[in-house]
């Protein structure tokens, strides 16, 4: 069937002076659906959109054939702090591509380009016109003062409500969280499908539905909720766009939002199709990938796994002054957009490592950043959202910073947002750390940087370093224990009366060494990424067990698979939140590169056939992983609803304050001493064997001994065969024992 010409599109629409509320694009309610045969049914669509600096807007609808201007409608200022609109009536209600274009008065912290087409950065769908992802469309164009940005806002007024079906957030409670860190793109890209031929290629290959596909395998991995990288839409060739020395990287993290309201397309099963067969529209991928997203939540229910968006609010993909083009932001209100000091040159400031920093907590910003946090939980049901560098969100306009951000504080009593998980990585790139002392107002979880870099000091075997491990272990009071009293209807912001699973626990994150580098690699090894080895974090607190890399010595094997074993042990039975990073079951390697984001390649992939083997560096990984996720959710004593107190542990420990002492023990029993199973953990990060006295007067079984093969490395329900009066722990291992009585 032909696609409708622009002019039949077009030809009837009729302007108005459109409202201001909402912003983005809106049906009017009235409309007319008599579009008969071919042609798509057309209605009232509302545009607005805030740029308080411009003194001219102008909405431009695109040719679905050219992607170029085919119709253009000034917008009106319809209220005095700078919302524009403009209304369209006999409008298709799919398949139409729009941009804006924007004028206004030239300042130092200003970057007009009227020329320029610019993307709404509320548009609900996103079409940039690529094929697949990572293949860029000969459409696209970035000339300054040329066609603008190749990602083009886009809508679906006509799609059928999505089927949720009898869907509900998973019923975890809190203190049962296990997160598994995972981006949608290397997990889905390749490895052996259900031991089948390699997915590279087919129809789920790094795709929504490819990560529906995988809900059973992270049910039965243990994982109570996916913590995704970023799937706003993106720009995976964003370091293409000129020569530079990371030319040849695809982003496949996202950490580079271009929108905050519109799925990645590209990660549709469907591709991105962009103009769609013979040219018939925008957005019909999008809608599709958006679908399929949905798809992919309600997968993730059923299976009792909660879904929680890493996304980004730090920073947008328009990079510094140094880029020749505005995308969106910079060309519709730079000035009111970004964080900027009027008296430097450039003055975009840069607490976000990666050219500018969005002023999160000026007006129109805060409520762009809370519409589209109630746009992910309101129609795409996700259940929480991990902030990257949320703490340049606690920032004011010239990046001092906020000891009770805005946006912060209105986020956690958001009666949309309240009932969600919000969880903060605690610092930025300008060196405000916050971590203990994040203004969290009672709602917000931590990612807790000071668990990872003690449980690495401690078992690589760091001098001094058990106070650190013990503090971890037993759920971080010294940074999230107190009763600070609260103020108002909220807590104070750093009120410190706080679950122990605001504690986010991790030894690997996607940002550093996987687990299976950490324990192969004393540096890292990211020649690959074209930086020189300047990108990337040079204290890793890594050990490579006497080998740096690939290594074929037995003994090296043997005590890598052995301290990886540990840090598992360590954030498996710490009060607290574990997180798991994809691979780290099965010890994943990039490779010894920490800094990984632009390989969409094996380098990145994860390798579906060694998860299902229990593959790699130590045989049988996954099921230990899987073995400690169990228990961890089964046992009374574990978990992340209470920090450890007098009344749940007792240490087994003379040698505090010993530097050169590299071992610890300790007993969980139920609080008050009463009756029930008690647990018994001893971490040794000696290179020798240490006998270790049980406590007496009771029948222990070994649950976990990091030294013994699999399988008998994790015995569940445990092994009777531990004989009284001690129990030898080999060097650089771990031990987990049970009782069940006297």
């Amino acid at each position: 069937m032909a696609a409708p010409s622009t002019a039949a599109l077009f030809a009837s629409v009729q302007a108005s002076l459109g409202a201001p509320n909402p912003l983005g694009p809106s049906l009017v309610p009235v409309t007319d659906t008599g579009g008969k045969g071919a042609a798509p049914p057309t209605g009232t669509v509302n545009f607005a959109l805030h740029s308080a600096a411009a003194t001219s807007l102008t909405l431009v609808l695109l040719d679905p054939a050219t992607r170029a201007p085919a119709a253009e409608f000034p917008c009106a200022r319809l209220t005095p702090d700078g919302v524009w609109g403009v209304s369209l009536t006999g409008l298709p209600l799919s398949g139409v591509g729009y941009a804006f274009r924007a004028d206004g008065p030239p300042s130092p912290t200003t970057r007009w380009c009227p020329g320029t087409l610019l993307l709404d950065p509320r548009a609900p769908l996103v079409d940039c016109g690529r094929p697949t992802f990572g293949e860029r469309s000969p459409a696209e164009g970035f000339r300054p003062g040329g066609p603008g940005t190749p990602f083009i806002g886009s809508f679906d007024f006509a799609a059928p409500p999505f089927d949720w079906g009898g869907d509900a957030p998973p019923a975890v409670p809190a203190g049962d969280l296990v997160i598994y860190e995972v981006g949608v793109r290397p997990f889905t890209a390749s490895g052996g499908w259900g031991g089948a031929a390699p997915a590279r290629g087919s129809a789920l290959a790094g795709t929504y539905a490819g990560l529906a596909d995988r809900a059973p395998y992270l049910a039965a991995l243990g994982v109570t909720a996916v913590e995704l990288l970023p799937i706003f839409e993106y720009d995976e060739l964003e370091f293409r766009r000129f020569p530079n020395p990371r030319d040849h990287m695809t982003n496949v993290w996202g950490y580079s939002h271009i929108s905050f309201f519109a799925p990645m397309a590209r990660f549709g099963a469907q591709g991105e199709g962009g103009c769609g067969e013979g040219g018939a529209g925008f957005g019909g991928a999008s809608s599709q990938a958006a679908a399929e997203l949905k798809a992919a939540v309600k997968a993730l229910h059923a299976a009792g796994i909660k879904v929680i968006l890493d996304v980004v609010y730090n920073h947008t993909a328009e990079a510094d002054d140094a880029a020749p083009y505005p995308l969106s932001w910079r060309g519709l209100d730079a000035g009111g957009f970004y964080m900027l000091d009027p008296s430097a040159s450039p003055p975009l400031l840069n607490y976000s490592g990666c050219g500018n920093t969005v002023g999160a907590n000026e007006p129109a910003v805060k409520a762009l950043v809370l519409d589209s946090l109630r746009h992910w939980v309101t129609e795409y049901r996700v259940d929480g959202f991990r902030f990257d560098l949320a703490s340049s969100l606690c920032r004011g306009k010239h990046g001092d910073p906020l000891d009770d951000p805005p946006l912060i504080r209105e986020a956690a009593a958001d009666p949309v947002l309240k009932s969600t998980l919000l969880i903060a990585e605690p610092w930025d790139c300008g060196g405000l750390y916050q971590v203990g002392s994040f203004p969290h107002h009672g709602a917000w979880g931590e990612w807790n940087g000071v668990f990872r870099d003690d449980v690495r000091r401690f078992v690589r075997g760091d001098p001094g370093a058990k106070r650190g491990l013990a503090a971890r272990l037993a759920g971080s009071a010294d940074l999230y224990g107190g009763d600070a009293p609260g103020r108002g209807d909220l807590p104070a912001p750093r009120a410190h009366a706080r679950p122990a699973w605001h504690s986010i626990n991790f030894v690997t994150a996607h940002d550093g060494f996987s687990l299976g580098d950490l324990v192969a690699y004393s540096a890292k090894h990211n020649g690959a990424n074209g930086e020189g080895g300047r990108d990337g974090s040079d204290d890793n607190l890594s050990w490579n067990c006497g080998a740096e890399g690939v290594t074929g010595d037995a003994g090296v094997l043997a005590l890598r698979s052995r301290v990886a074993r540990n840090h598992m042990l360590a954030l498996f039975i710490a009060a607290g939140t574990p997180m798991l990073v994809s691979g780290d079951e099965y010890l994943a390697t990039h490779g010894g590169n920490n800094n990984w984001y632009g390989h969409d390649t094996p380098l990145a992939w994860f390798d579906w056939r060694a998860a299902a083997c229990g593959e790699g560096p130590g045989p049988g990984f996954t099921r230990f992983v899987s073995g400690l996720a169990s228990l961890r959710r089964a046992h009374p004593l574990l978990g992340g609803s209470h920090r450890w107190t007098a009344e749940d542990v007792t240490w087994h420990e003379d040698h505090w304050d010993n530097d050169e002492s590299r071992f610890l023990a300790f007993e969980l029993h139920p609080r008050g001493g009463g009756s029930g199973e008690r647990l018994f953990a001893a971490f040794n990060a000696h290179g020798h064997g240490i006998p270790v006295p049980l406590p007496p007067g009771r029948t222990w079984a070994r649950i976990v001994d990091t030294n013994l093969p699999p399988p008998r490395d994790f015995t569940p329900g445990g092994n009777a065969g531990v004989d009284p009066p001690s129990y030898m722990l080999e060097g650089n291992s771990a031990i987990l024992l049970v009782s069940r009585g006297g």
